[in-house]
Formats: C-alpha cells, structure tokens, sequence
C-alpha cells in the first residue's frame, strides 16, 4: 500500500489532545486569515483530499497525463445531486483527511464503494481504516461523521448511529460487506481478514477496534473571534469537553475504544456551499 505515503499537504492545525482517556479527544481547526476564518481555503483542502477518499488503491496511480481524469473521476463518486444542503460527504472527507493525515491509517474499504448509486444515502460506516502503530499488530477504524449546525444534537445523533452499528445483526452484515474489499495489499491482510469471517465472534471484532466520531458544526468560539490565540482555543476546548462529556453519559466507554474529533466551524452552511461550488466544478 505504498501509494498511501502520499498525501496532500497539511491544512488543519492540532490545537488539543486527550490521549490517555477513553475517550480520546481532539481539537482541529482550519484557521484564520485576515480575521476571518478560512472557509474557502478549507472547502479547497477537502477537493485536494477527493481521490485518497474516492478512489481505490490500484486506481491512485496518477500522473500528469491523467491526473483531470482521476480528479473527475473521484468527484462524481461522492455525489451529483442538486439538493447538496443536508449532504454530509464534506464531514466524511475531513474525518477521514485527519485520520490519514494525523493518525496515519490507512483506507480499506471506501464508503463510496457500497453506495449503489453515487447519490445513495448507506447505512454504515463513514470510514473504514486501518491503523498499524508500532508494537501492536493493526487496529480497525470505524468512523462516524457528523456536520451539522449545532455540535448537541451532532453529538446525539452520532451516539444513536454508533448504538445502532453495535448491534449483531448490522456487524454481521457489515463484515460480509466489508471483508471482501480489503486489499489483499493491506499489512496483516490474513489477520485482518479472520476478524472479518462470519466465524469469528463480534468480540474479537469491537476488541481490534476504534471507533472514530467525528464532530464539525457551528463554533460560538470561531463566530467570536478573528484570530486563533489562546481566549479562542480555551472557548473551543470548552466546546469540545461538552462533547466529551455527552459521550461518558452514552456509557459507550465502557463498551468501545472511542476517538472524538472535533472541527469547529463558523458556519456549516457556507462550509457546505463552498464545498459543493468545487466539487461541481469538477464534474
């Protein structure tokens, strides 16, 4: 999987970390410039992010003969319906460019792949990673995104969705639909693959995994300020222990291995519009 070395360049900046809790947090933003939040320059990093998100392994082959094609080619798989307004694919390319970028895992089984039209809206995760930390031999991530305008009821509905994936029924199927898109390239490919055997118990599965939640909505803390300095980072880090503490009361914890991330926006509207002018675009 040595395509995978490549990445666009780091946007998002790391302002907050938890690390020895469960669960882990983390804080991101996209910055300010000129004393505005840098919206456009944002809704750009995620089109630079489209083909890692969109397109599989052995179709990443790009040079510059190809690289429009390739580029089109990712953008209509994501989505080309008119009504882009209640679309969240903007959440999912951000969720996954921080796991790439910052946690350094790997895609195994893109989401785009198990829509059945590139409109359709699945039921299933929004990122299906894995991680290969050092010491350990591999760990599956499962991401839920959600981008929305307010982070309580963002936050509410990625806890209902991560109960409802937990269910037997929804990973038994999951593991049929997921296991045979794994490459064969992918490190630990026979280990992996016997976690994902309809034998092996669900179990053995939640244990090999984290569960990633992802959080991008309207910030009070980006709408009042013009700068990223220190009043800014402890009003969005005030936000992001709101959310954490939405998780404890899920008593997911004591079930999972949870990772929340964080984007605090100015403004999931214009977020989604300049996002969907670029995507658009390219089509």
């Amino acid at each position: 999987m040595s395509v995978y070395r490549f990445k666009p360049e780091r946007f998002l900046s790391r302002l907050h970390s938890v690390t020895d809790k469960n669960p882990a947090a983390d804080l991101f933003c996209a910055g300010f410039e000129l004393g505005e939040w840098r919206c456009q320059p944002f809704a750009y990093h995620l089109i630079e992010w489209l083909p890692d998100y969109a397109l599989a392994e052995d179709e990443l082959q790009t040079h510059h003969g190809n690289a429009f094609v390739k580029l089109r080619q990712a953008a209509l798989r994501v989505y080309t319906s008119q009504k882009y307004e209640l679309r969240g694919e903007a959440g999912e390319i951000a969720l996954h460019a921080i796991c790439r970028e910052f946690f350094n895992t790997v895609p195994i089984s893109p989401r785009v792949f198990y829509k059945s039209t590139s409109n359709d809206v699945v039921k299933s995760f929004d990122l299906v990673h894995a991680q290969f930390p050092a010491g350990s031999k591999f760990q599956i991530w499962l991401g839920e995104s959600k981008l929305y305008s307010a982070s309580k009821p963002a936050i509410s509905a990625a806890i209902s969705s991560v109960k409802d994936h937990i269910r037997k029924g929804f990973l038994t199927n999951q593991k049929l639909i997921l296991g045979p898109q794994i490459p064969k390239s992918t490190p630990h490919y026979a280990a992996i693959m016997e976690i994902f055997k309809t034998q092996t118990s669900i179990d053995k599965f939640l244990a090999a995994s984290v569960f990633v939640i992802g959080i991008l909505s309207d910030s009070s803390a980006v709408q009042a300020s013009q700068i990223g300095d220190d009043q800014y980072v402890a009003q969005a880090v005030t936000e992001l222990n709101a959310l954490v503490a939405e998780l404890v009361k899920s008593n997911l914890c004591t079930k999972l291995k949870l990772l929340l991330i964080y984007v605090p926006l100015r403004s999931k509207d214009e977020l989604v519009t300049e996002f969907d002018k670029r995507l658009k675009a390219l089509q």
